[in-house]
This record gives C-alpha cells, sequence and structure tokens, in this order.
C-alpha cells in the first residue's frame, strides 16, 4: 500500500515520458494531475490508518536491495505520524501545483508540455521516496532524485 503513494506520480512520468510527443495538452495534464490526485487519495487513506498521537506506524519492505555477508539494505518504506502529514502536504500541495500549471504552461508546444509534466511527476515521486523512506539508503535514493530533478 505505501508503494503505491510514489508510485502512481512515478507511473504518470513514464506515461508522459513515453508518449508525451504523442498526447495532447490535455491528456497529458489530465495524467499527471490524475495519478497526484490519486496519490492524495492514498495519502488520505493512508493517513486514516496511522492515526497521530497514539505512536502507530507501518512498515513495508519493498525488496532486499543490498545483501552481502552481516550488510543487509532493504528498499523499506515506513509511514509514522510525521511522514504521514509529510505525505499529505506532499501530494497535496503537488496535486494544486499540477493543477495550476495546466493553465501556467498551456502556451508551450504538445511534447513540451509533456515533458514538463513528466519532469513534476518524477519531482513528485521523489519527494514521497525522500518522505517515506525507512533507513538512510533509501532516504539518499529519493534526495539524489529530488537533486536530479
Amino acid at each position: 500500500m505505501l508503494l503505491l503513494i510514489p508510485l502512481l506520480p512515478f507511473l504518470g512520468f513514464l506515461v508522459n515520458a513515453s508518449l508525451g510527443r504523442r498526447l495532447t495538452k490535455t491528456a497529458a495534464g489530465a495524467v499527471a494531475c490524475g495519478v497526484m490526485i490519486a496519490s492524495f487519495i492514498v495519502s488520505v487513506w493512508a493517513f486514516t490508518l496511522v492515526a497521530p498521537g497514539d505512536g502507530h506506524a507501518i512498515d513495508q519492505i519493498v525488496f532486499d536491495w543490498i545483501t552481502s555477508d552481516r550488510l543487509d539494505v532493504q528498499f523499506r518504506l515506513r509511514l509514522d505520524a510525521l511522514s504521514s502529514v509529510m505525505t499529505l502536504i506532499v501530494t497535496g500541495i503537488g496535486s494544486l501545483i499540477h493543477i495550476y500549471s495546466t493553465a501556467y504552461m498551456h502556451e508551450e508546444r504538445d511534447s513540451e508540455y509533456a515533458r514538463y509534466f513528466s519532469y513534476l511527476n518524477l519531482f513528485a515521486a521523489f519527494m514521497l521516496v525522500l518522505v517515506l523512506a525507512a533507513n538512510f539508503v533509501v532516504m539518499f535514493v529519493g534526495w539524489e532524485g529530488v537533486g536530479l530533478c
């Protein structure tokens, strides 16, 4: 369930990056805004599962990433009270930014419009990985992804 929160904007990135030249502005904007709103809905649902203040947290091990003798680094996501509020902020404000950007970027050509939204979705996905990271290695991936964008 936690993986779905950053995965939805990443899927929006993949769609707009790969099909952007063939999509209209309306379609590219709808894909980008739709995945952010869907990620916000999942974040609200996850927020209700982790009631702030009771100390409850959700851990999800996505996969074992680096395994060596005594070293075991997992791609792990964690949702606690602070990260649930931060996911609401990132997805909620991010959705509003996406919606505003549909009108702000309307003068651009179709391919540039889709490229902008693909980068915006990629930024949101990496920001959500940063917020949901359960260890420093995953947090570093999110941090560097935000820097890349």
